[in-house]
C-alpha cells in the first residue's frame, strides 16, 4: 500500500506555492435529504489504505443522461469534482460541453496535488449527491482519450494519475474550505502556476481562467445547504475492514448538521492553514480526508524512523507511539489532540483490513491531519464567505 497525500497545490497544501492546508457538534448517521454515505475501504482498485469513499452522480446538463459513479475519494483540502474518463460511460462523456476559452480553444486542468497531477478537459456538468444538485459546474474529466498528450508544464509538476490503478479511485470530491481551486489563475493574477491550459488539438499554452469557469466546489453551487459541510465517522480503535459514515451537507441549515458545541477554528485566507503546536514549536497544518495518515515532521523531529521501500511514505516504530499536540485556529481557539502511530509495515501484513487509526507518514514541516484524524469526530468544513451560525468561513470545527 502506497502513502497518499492529495490535498492540492493550488489554495493550500502545506507546501507553499500559493503560500501553502475529541468532536464537537451534533448530528448522526441519517437518511435525511442532505446526507450522502461514505466508506472507508480499499477503494475500487482494491489497494487503498485509509480512503474515503462515496458515489456521486454526473449528468450531462439539464437531461436525464446521468451516471452515478461510485468509489469517488471524499477530500477536505481540494476542490472540485474530478472523475476519471475510464469510470463514466461513452454516452455520458461525449454529452458532456466541453468548456471553451474566448478564441474558441478547449480548456484543460493540471491539478497539481502534493504527491502527483491529474491532466485532462474541463467541461460543464450537473453533480448530484443525496438531494442536492450542483447545476451546470466546471468539472475535469480526467485521462480523456481526447486529450492524451500531457503538456511538459504540466508533468514536471508530478506523474500523472490518470488510470484506475494510479489513482485509486474513479475520483475525487473536493470539499475543502474555499470554492475555486486557483485564484491565481484568474485573469489579471500573476502568479498562474500552469494549472489551466487553452489547447487547440495537441497544442496546450497556460492561460488564465475567470472564478467561475474554474473547477469548484460543488457544495457552493447547491441552492441550500451549501455553506459547508459535516463529515462524520465512527471511532475506530483498531485496524478493521471497512467503517462506514455520513457526509452531510450545510452548516445549522437542517436538525442533522447543527455546529453544537464544537470548536471553530478560523483559517488563515492567505495560506489555507491553522497551526499546530507540538514540542514546543508551531506548524502549519490542516485537517485532510484525502490523505491516508497522520502525515507529520520527519524522522529527526519525531523520532519515528520510517519504512523499508515500498512503503517508505509511512512510519514503522518497533513499538506504538503515543504523541500529543495542540491545534489553535487564527481564532486563537485551540484544542489538544492526542494520537498513536504504529508500525506500518505490521500494520499492512493485514490481507483484509482497509482502516488503520495508527497510520502515520512523514511529511516536512506540516502537520497534515489525515484520515486517522477523523474517525470518531464529526468535523464541519465551512466555506469561504458563507454565513454559518459559526461565523462567517472558512473555518473547520470539531
Amino acid at each position: 500500500m502506497m502513502s497518499v497525500k492529495t490535498c492540492i497545490v493550488g489554495i493550500a497544501c502545506g507546501i507553499a506555492i500559493l503560500a501553502t492546508g475529541c468532536g464537537g457538534g451534533s448530528g448522526s448517521k441519517s437518511s435525511a435529504d442532505n446526507v450522502a454515505q461514505i466508506i472507508v475501504n480499499a477503494g475500487p482498485a482494491g489497494d487503498y489504505a485509509n480512503g474515503l469513499f462515496t458515489t456521486v452522480t454526473i449528468c450531462a446538463s439539464g437531461t436525464s443522461n446521468c451516471q452515478a459513479i461510485s468509489g469517488v475519494l471524499v477530500d477536505t483540502m481540494s476542490y472540485g469534482v474530478r472523475i476519471l474518463s475510464s469510470a463514466m460511460t461513452s454516452t455520458l462523456s461525449s454529452a458532456l460541453s466541453q468548456e471553451k476559452d474566448a478564441n474558441g480553444s478547449s480548456v484543460s486542468e493540471c491539478a497539481q496535488f502534493s504527491d502527483s497531477i491529474t491532466w485532462g478537459p474541463v467541461k460543464t456538468a450537473d453533480v448530484k449527491m443525496a438531494s442536492e444538485v450542483a447545476t451546470a459546474i466546471p468539472i475535469q474529466v480526467i485521462g480523456d482519450p481526447a486529450s492524451s498528450t500531457v503538456p511538459a508544464g504540466c508533468s514536471s509538476a508530478g506523474a500523472p494519475e490518470d488510470t484506475l490503478q494510479k489513482l485509486g479511485a474513479n475520483g475525487i470530491l473536493g470539499i475543502g474550505p474555499f470554492v475555486q481551486d486557483c485564484p491565481a489563475c484568474a485573469p489579471g493574477t500573476s502568479n498562474n502556476q500552469n494549472f489551466y491550459y487553452a489547447c487547440a488539438g495537441s497544442s496546450c499554452s497556460v492561460t488564465t481562467v475567470a472564478l467561475p469557469q474554474q473547477v469548484q466546489n460543488p457544495v457552493a453551487a447547491f441552492r441550500t445547504d451549501n455553506n459547508g459541510v459535516l463529515v462524520e465517522l465512527p471511532a475506530v480503535q483498531s485496524s478493521t475492514v471497512t467503517v462506514s459514515g455520513s457526509l452531510i451537507f450545510g452548516i445549522g441549515t437542517q436538525s442533522n448538521n447543527s455546529l453544537g458545541s464544537a470548536r471553530v477554528f478560523t483559517i488563515n485566507t492567505s495560506t489555507g492553514n491553522i497551526s499546530t503546536d507540538f514540542k514546543g514549536k508551531t506548524y502549519s497544518s490542516f485537517l485532510d480526508t484525502g490523505s491516508n495518515a497522520y502525515f507529520f515532521l520527519d524522522s529527526a523531529t519525531t523520532g519515528l524512523p520510517t519504512c523499508s521501500s515500498p512503503e517508505d511514505g509511512f512510519y514503522c516504530p518497533t513499538a506504538r507511539v503515543a504523541f500529543s499536540a495542540t491545534n489553535t485556529g487564527t481564532n486563537k481557539a485551540s484544542s489538544p489532540v492526542s494520537f498513536n502511530i504504529d508500525n506500518a509495515d505490521t500494520l499492512f501484513t493485514s490481507s483484509t483490513n482497509n482502516v488503520f487509526p495508527t497510520l502515520g507518514g512523514p511529511n516536512s514541516g506540516t502537520f497534515d491531519w489525515g484520515l486517522p484524524f477523523f474517525y470518531g469526530r464529526h468535523v464541519f468544513v465551512a466555506i469561504e464567505g458563507a454565513g454559518t451560525p459559526g461565523g462567517a468561513g472558512p473555518y473547520w470545527a470539531y
